[in-house]
């Protein structure tokens, strides 16, 4: 059975270990770090769309649709998700945050294979230190869960997708990297230094 996947680059956050920069706007060795993301992103899947709660006309700029959240008052990555899935066509979304430049580029594929070789309807991925749930493929038959999760003052995105049925995905660091950048320090520390 063919299924169709989208993807949203969660850019929605308040950033506040940045000052309240938007993150994604920022610079990293001279591109924004959404930029980055971007060209990680686009050989793995077509069809991307930005979540962000400011800046639409900047993000805009980037060539693909922005979207805010329907929640109000910034309620976390998993507002944004909630709004990826209601406005997707597609079965399935793949989500990745705006911060986090070096992932792998076998994402998609690693988590598409796990959720239909365990007929999940989320799969996240994982690496040697931790489990990094804003790397995830969902399914949108998810979102009424999600609605009622966020109703009912659930945040943990974790929580959510392990009552769910969701299974962490094992990536190697020469697969990629889940390093986030969430100071100003660490994108000019990044900057300096060659990866």
């Amino acid at each position: 059975m063919t299924t169709t996947i989208s993807a949203v680059i969660l850019a929605g956050g308040l950033a506040r270990r940045m000052d309240g920069r938007d993150k994604g706007l920022q610079s990293l060795a001279g591109q924004p770090l959404i930029s980055h993301v971007i060209a990680r992103l686009a050989p793995q899947i077509k069809a991307i769309a930005i979540n962000a709660n400011r800046h639409h006309d900047e993000y805009g700029r980037f060539g693909y649709p922005v979207f805010s959240d329907e929640l109000p008052d910034f309620q976390g990555p998993l507002s944004g998700m909630l709004s990826g899935l209601k406005r997707a066509t597609t079965d399935w979304v793949l989500f990745v945050p705006c911060d986090s430049p070096y992932f792998p580029t076998n994402l998609v594929d690693k988590l598409q294979a796990a959720v239909a070789t365990h007929n999940a309807p989320l799969a996240y991925a994982q690496d040697e230190e931790r489990e990094h749930p804003t790397f995830c493929l969902m399914s949108v038959q998810l979102q009424a869960a999600l609605r009622t999760y966020l109703a009912g003052g659930g945040r943990r995105l974790l929580e959510f997708m392990r009552e769910h049925g969701g299974i962490a995905v094992y990536f190697s660091t020469e697969e990629g990297r889940f390093v986030n950048f969430n100071t100003l320090a660490d994108l000019q520390t990044a900057s300096e230094t060659p990866q």
